[in-house]
């Protein structure tokens, strides 16, 4: 009898293998069934993350590449491959979905890409999966444990991986049981990069800081580093009520409505999962909107002592195309004086030691990357000790060139200014 793959939960992409196959078999049979998967567009797009992964057959075939189709067709072929294997709701009902904003599976921020993604998934379910509902994503509808839908868009390589020349766009979604607590559906695709728009959304376009988020990385691990019928990452579990919150946040600062957003954020701030750096990011920048300047300071400090107490900050100075001085506009650089007077102030109290790493996009050669990222960390250097003389002699710099890309398009816009960073860390001595 042929042996006919599936992709649910007891499939060959979880290790698995057809009842009454003895174990002897087990070599051969599993990569006839991984490679029966992939071409049926099952197979999983990457292995899973350390601590994740099945132990593979010695000498086994690694799994054949998801090859890159137009956006569109990605889009649809994954989302298809969720909804279509997703549990079925009880005869004549119907199972609620929320859907937590989609986000680049590297900075974990949102993008015109992502949102048209979720747009275009909720237009599906509308027309070919009745069973499914889906309702906005707040900690009221969480709290009815619905189905959630996850999922990261990242540029990657042509070896599927989120560093070097990007040349296609890695798409996961999971759909997540919240009254299990596990995942039930997952689908992955690779969509062509032609007029994929990756440009930021106003919220993270704004963001003054950056650097990894256990809750948001709670969220990758859900949907890049689990298999149908693993548990939902603990992290992003205990805190999805939370996350509901920033969501609307989120939603609100984008529409203009700072003073709804300040009170949502102040909420997040004050719920258990609230120590995290979108809602930090979010009070400075709804304080700041609403002209509250002695509230968006003290907000940018706290933000600071974050940093230097997870010795990790990436601040989002914009620099010129090919500078090492910021752009001249006042709508972007205007706030630079200030983070730096709060950068260096906060420093000096902790009597630290910093080390500033400059960072480029890709474009340019390699050689003038390098130096150019020395230039941005010592320019960066000498504000902060212009700001605070007594962090002279207490900050060291360093240039990464262009080998720490996060975003890695080349754009040299607003889209990836992320790559254009100065990255503090604090070091024992100076």
């Amino acid at each position: 009898m042929p042996i006919v793959p599936s992709c649910g939960p007891n499939a060959a992409d979880r290790g698995g293998r057809p009842p009454g196959l003895r174990p002897a078999a087990r070599g051969v049979a599993g990569l006839i069934l991984a490679l029966a998967a992939a071409l049926l567009g099952c197979a999983p797009d990457a292995p899973p993350a350390a601590g994740a992964a099945r132990a593979a057959a010695p000498g086994a075939a690694a799994p054949a590449a998801v090859q890159p189709v137009p956006f569109d067709e990605a889009v649809l072929n994954a989302a298809n491959t969720v909804f279509s294997r997703a549990p079925a709701p009880p005869e004549g009902g119907r199972r609620v979905v929320v859907i937590d904003p989609l986000v680049d599976g590297v900075t974990g921020e949102q993008s015109v890409a992502t949102r048209q993604i979720q747009r275009r998934i909720m237009a599906l379910v509308a027309e070919r999966y009745p069973r499914f509902e889906v309702r906005p994503f707040s900690p009221a509808t969480v709290a009815n444990s619905p189905l959630v839908l996850v999922g990261t868009f990242t540029p990657v390589n042509a070896r599927g991986q989120p560093t070097g020349d990007r040349e296609a766009l890695r798409f996961c979604l999971v759909l997540a049981d919240l009254r299990s607590g596990r995942t039930v559906a997952k689908g992955v695709a690779r969509a062509l990069p032609q007029g994929v728009d990756s440009s930021r959304t106003a919220f993270f376009r704004d963001s003054p800081a950056w650097t990894d988020d256990p809750l948001v990385k709670g969220y990758i691990n859900t949907c890049q580093a689990t298999q149908v019928g693993d548990p939902i990452d603990p992290i992003y579990l205990n805190g999805i009520q939370t996350a509901a919150i920033v969501s609307e946040a989120i939603e609100a600062y984008e529409a203009g409505r700072y003073r709804d957003a300040l009170d949502l954020y102040r909420a997040a701030q004050n719920s258990p999962a609230g120590e995290q750096l979108r809602v930090y990011n979010g009070v400075y920048l709804a304080s700041w909107k609403l002209g509250r300047r002695a509230e968006a300071t003290e907000a940018f400090g706290r933000l600071v002592d974050r940093g230097l107490a997870n010795n990790r900050l990436a601040m989002m100075f914009l620099f010129g195309p090919g500078s090492a001085a910021f752009v001249p506009d006042e709508r972007i650089s205007g706030p630079y004086g200030m983070w730096l007077r709060q950068i260096a102030g906060r420093s000096a109290a902790r009597g630290a030691c910093l080390q500033a790493t400059g960072h480029t996009s890709k474009s340019g050669s390699a050689a003038l990357n390098e130096r150019l990222s020395q230039l941005r960390a010592d320019y960066v250097r000498s504000r902060l000790e212009g700001e605070a003389p007594a962090m002279r002699g207490r900050v060291i710099t360093a240039g990464a060139g262009s080998q720490q890309t996060l975003i890695g398009t080349g754009a040299d816009d607003t889209s990836d200014a992320l790559d254009r960073r100065v990255e503090f860390k604090v070091v024992p001595n100076c």
